[in-house]
């Protein structure tokens, strides 16, 4: 028997599950997530193995989700200093690079920016031919300052010669230091593609680190697998690609959330309800995919273009905190997150959270109800019709006709929710809900995806469909994915109008199973 593992790091609890390899669940864990978030991914693996009896010598596969990443963001810590270099003069210089993004970020990241001669108009000619020795110059100036570089040339995904070319340059210079080309990370929009990648070049240590960390947790518990790493588009990478592009585990919790909820529910379009101990978050699942968001992404401050899931979060969870006050019942944001077991009421602490709330209403029963039989009854009534009436204005905002939907709750908090809820026209509860992240990390599949842009004067939109296909599934066999296996799961092509030479954006997607 073939098992594998699934591990997903969420604000306040760290969820790992055992899966045979039918992919039905044999053992499952939760554990407050820790501040430095490795030990509870530890703690986690062991607690699953412990109570699951599973030899080690049988799990072949190991899946992380973790918040690594959007935490080292958030926080301003642990960023490689990057050297920023944008190819585009005498073009692109009204506004430089970073610019209004928070200082305390800048400053983490270091204030290394260059802008160079070269890149590409709309229409594939160039602007200027690249400046190769300045870039030569620039890499013997920061050499030994900066611990990663980024590259965006204007345009690149026209035509990205001058980053590959640009690229080739610094590795020759500074042949140990990792480079991030924004073709690979983002779309058109230029200034958003350039924060996409510069974030991608500072979180690249973070990466190592957090996929390093997980493989030793493995190897010390004599577990020997293939092992992956949770994307924000709800699929798997590579060990090798995630440390390349450690920017695509942003989100990448709400998305194994919408595919386990997928997988368990055996729903593929409907709208998923995910209530964590901090957050509330609700996605929309398409073909079994969480549906992609159209519009720039503010992370950490900064607006940015690469693809992310389309949500909306509130501030609901099971340890969202309650307040009173001059009469008024006040519902977070904030939470206790991973400290709910310390300081809700219904554990003994001293704090009035959701899960107090619906404790002492008989609707759940989360840690001593005996601790909570002080709870005015009324305002707890009150509390409640606002978490239910918070919950379907999140629904109403998401769902983009007037129609009800079939809504899929899943997460350790969704047992604050009921079984009806107003836009619905049927909500399911599945078994294993309050695992879902975890079994979506498990079940997930392996893909590749390719945006970009093809002037149909030169080459028929035939062709340059097969063309974009055969980069979306290069995409995915670089990602881990098993070549005889990948299919063709997404294609969306758009003309653009303001640009000449029939220009079109060709979007494509590809998803394979895990290599044996």
């Amino acid at each position: 028997m073939k098992y594998r593992i699934g591990i997903d790091v969420g604000g306040t609890n760290t969820d790992a599950v055992i899966l045979d390899e039918s992919l039905t669940p044999v053992a499952k864990i939760k554990t407050p997530t820790t501040l430095d978030v490795s030990s509870g991914i530890y703690r986690a693996l062991l607690e699953v193995l412990r109570i699951s009896n599973v030899p080690r010598e049988d799990i072949k596969y190991a899946m992380l989700g973790t918040t690594h990443c959007t935490n080292a963001i958030v926080e301003r810590k642990r960023l490689n200093k990057v050297g920023v270099i944008r190819i585009g003069l005498p073009a692109t210089t009204a506004i430089k690079p970073m610019t209004g993004w928070p200082e305390d970020l800048k400053e983490a990241i270091g204030d290394f920016r260059y802008m160079v001669k070269g890149g590409f108009e709309f229409d594939g000619s160039e602007i200027s031919t690249l400046d190769e020795e300045y870039l030569r110059k620039i890499a013997k100036e920061i050499k030994g300052k900066v611990n990663s570089i980024e590259v965006t040339s204007v345009f690149s995904p026209v035509s990205n010669e001058h980053e590959i070319k640009a690229a080739e340059i610094f590795k020759e210079e500074m042949p140990n230091v990792p480079v991030s080309l924004s073709s690979e990370i983002g779309s058109i929009g230029f200034l958003e593609r350039e924060n996409a990648n510069i974030l991608n070049a500072s979180l690249v240590d973070v990466a190592e680190t957090t996929v390093k960390g997980f493989i030793k947790a493995l190897k010390n518990e004599n577990i020997n697998c293939q092992v992956y790493i949770g994307q924000n588009d709800g699929t798997l990478m590579s060990v090798d690609y995630a440390m390349k592009y450690p920017i695509l585990t942003i989100a990448c919790g709400p998305t194994n959330s919408l595919r386990g909820a997928s997988y368990l529910a055996k729903q593929k379009n409907a709208l998923v309800v995910d209530v964590g101990g901090t957050t509330t978050d609700i996605g929309v699942l398409i073909n079994g995919f969480p549906r992609e968001s159209s519009t720039a992404v503010e992370i950490g401050g900064v607006r940015t273009n690469f693809r992310m899931p389309d949500l909306v979060s509130i501030g609901l969870g099971g340890g969202t905190v309650i307040r009173k006050a001059d009469n008024k019942v006040s519902i977070g944001p904030d939470s206790v997150g991973y400290k709910l077991i310390e300081k809700s009421l219904c554990f003994g602490g001293d704090t009035l959270t959701t899960s107090d709330i619906v404790t002492s209403l008989g609707i759940a029963k989360i840690g001593d109800n005996e601790k909570v039989k002080e709870v005015d009854s009324e305002m707890a009534k009150e509390v409640y019709e606002k978490i239910i009436d918070m919950a379907e204005g999140a629904i109403d905002r998401i769902k983009t006709n007037a129609n009800d939907m079939k809504v899929v709750l899943v997460g350790g908090g969704s047992v604050l929710l009921p079984d009806k809820l107003a836009g619905a026209s049927e909500v399911i509860r599945p078994d294993y809900f309050d695992v879902a992240n975890a079994i979506g990390a498990a079940i997930s599949q392996i893909s590749g995806q390719v945006e970009k842009i093809f002037m149909l004067d030169k080459i028929g939109r035939d062709e340059a469909i097969e063309e974009a296909k055969n980069m979306a599934i290069e995409q995915a066999i670089k990602a881990g994915a098993d070549p005889s296996s990948i299919e063709i799961v997404d294609i969306d092509d758009v003309p653009l109008a303001y640009i000449p030479g029939n220009a079109t954006r060709i979007r494509v997607k590809a998803a394979g199973n895990l290599l044996k």
